[in-house]
């Protein structure tokens, strides 16, 4: 039985049998025992008299245990039941002079450095819980919307992006691959016959299988090889991918809002203790701050501001307006100023926005074409196209979508513009040729959910293992 179970027991369980970690043994009498299944620590009582000594000298923090014992009321604050032990078994040593997990406050940082350890923390089992809840979530709004799940290739020869940010996938000697005669690498004589990355994105592939399929949706790791040492940045990451026929822009927004309010509805109802647990160290770090920079919002009332309330729906121009105009800009506050239409927006406008001039969720859409990617469907305009991003308070952009360019000319025309690779992107284009479509859909990156979700600051907290530049300890 786990603890969760035991603690969540409706009727009377008299004796029972527990394994976990030791999280403290104070007294010689009373340890604090987690099994992960929950953030509640179980008190179990020890009979130190009768315990041989080798036993009780053995029960350190982090040491895994087996304990059988007596379900009784507790005598002491802070639970209701507490286990009588009868017998303890130690199953794992854990020599207490070298666990780094003491039963203190560790910065976020030493955590990092032990990444393979720091879960047993309350704050990183809740994030974890969390990730896992917000995970079964995204299946099961999906699943039960009528969409279908799609593997999609993680080596591929194609950039979705076409930003060229990848890395690259090969088994030729780098000491001394084979050449060409121009001198270039002869990727003919690689494992695949051609040059092949790691992929940057399923949609391109999703694209092909909704167009037979309806509805379908990616979840899968993604891997950028940009250069961004930042808090909001990992070089892989898990993202989320629907793709839909007939679906056009407005359809598009509708599923994507629709779908964040859904998981975070869910996820906030099943895991409300870890959330509560969470929001409190929220509040914790929030006081640490000038007052100019503190959230107005608890953790929990921003996820439910976000369930109940509508997004906010902006073009791109009406949006470029309102920051060239604001204070912000004008007094130079942005490290970016905003001087003319058609820049590229920068997180801090997008917080801008969000947190200072609507105080909501907003949905961008009608972006430049010359700032998109050449994958979205362009507006009768001949200079936007149909791109839809969300952006959250804290996060910035959280969604990136749009209506996927249908028509076989004008993809065509843009790829060549762009002077990418025709011949790598020809199923691409001949989806285009056999039963076109409008169709659409959007990209949400897994961890920034995560990030928002459980309030933290730094995207390295909400995945198990982050992978950055110079960093891929584990």
């Amino acid at each position: 039985m786990s603890i969760k179970e035991l603690l969540q027991e409706k009727t009377n369980v008299d004796e029972v049998t527990l394994r976990g970690w030791v999280r403290t043994f104070r007294s010689n009498r009373f340890i604090a025992l987690n099994d992960g299944s929950t953030l509640a620590n179980l008190q179990v009582v020890v009979d130190f008299e009768h315990t041989p000594e080798e036993t009780l000298k053995r029960i350190t923090t982090g040491a895994a245990i087996e304990v059988k014992g007596k379900v009784v009321e507790s005598q002491g604050k802070g639970q209701s039941i507490e286990v009588q032990a009868t017998e303890i078994t130690i199953l794992g040593d854990c020599n207490p002079d070298e666990y780094p997990i003491q039963p203190k406050k560790h910065s976020l940082e030493f955590l990092r450095e032990q990444a393979h350890l720091r879960v047993r923390t309350n704050a990183f089992g809740a994030i974890m819980r969390v990730r896992s809840t917000l995970a079964y979530a995204v299946h099961k709004y999906f699943q039960d919307n009528g969409f279908f799940y799609v593997n999609t290739p993680i080596i591929t020869g194609s950039d979705a992006e076409g930003a060229g940010e990848m890395f690259r996938v090969t088994t030729l000697d780098p000491k001394n691959p084979p050449l060409t005669e121009t001198g270039e690498v002869d990727y003919k004589k690689d494992f695949f016959g051609r040059e092949t990355n790691l992929t940057v994105s399923g949609q391109l592939e999703g694209e092909t299988f909704a167009m037979s399929l309806g509805k379908i949706y990616t979840f899968g790791p993604t891997f950028r090889a940009e250069n961004s040492n930042t808090s909001r940045h990992l070089a892989e990451f898990w993202m989320i991918e629907p793709e839909m026929a007939f679906y056009d822009l407005i359809d598009n927004m509708n599923l994507a809002e629709d779908f964040i309010k859904y998981v975070l509805k869910y996820t906030l109802e099943v895991r409300r203790e870890d959330i509560e647990f969470l929001n409190q160290r929220f509040l914790e770090e929030e006081k640490t701050k000038p007052q100019t920079e503190r959230s107005e919002m608890s953790l929990i009332e921003k996820l439910e501001f976000v369930i109940h309330n509508d997004f906010k729906r902006v073009s791109y121009t009406e949006a470029v307006e309102i920051l060239k105009n604001c204070n912000h800009n004008k007094k130079k506050k942005f490290q970016y100023l905003i001087d003319e239409w058609g820049v590229d927006l920068q997180s801090e406008h997008e917080r801008y926005l969000v947190e200072k001039h609507f105080g909501c969720p907003v949905i961008l859409y009608d972006y430049p074409a010359k700032i998109k990617a050449f994958y979205m469907r362009l507006n009768e305009d001949g200079k936007t196209v149909r791109a839809m991003d969300i952006l959250f308070p804290g996060i910035g952009e959280i969604v990136g979508g749009s209506q996927r360019e249908e028509r076989y000319d004008v993809l065509k025309q843009k790829i060549e513009d762009l002077g990418m690779d025709e011949q790598t992107l020809w199923w691409y284009l001949e989806l285009r040729k056999f039963g076109t479509a409008v169709h659409s859909g959007f990209g949400l990156g897994f961890e920034r959910l995560v990030l928002f979700t459980t309030g933290m600051t730094n995207i390295r907290d909400v995945i198990p293992y982050p992978r950055t530049p110079q960093s891929a300890e584990f």
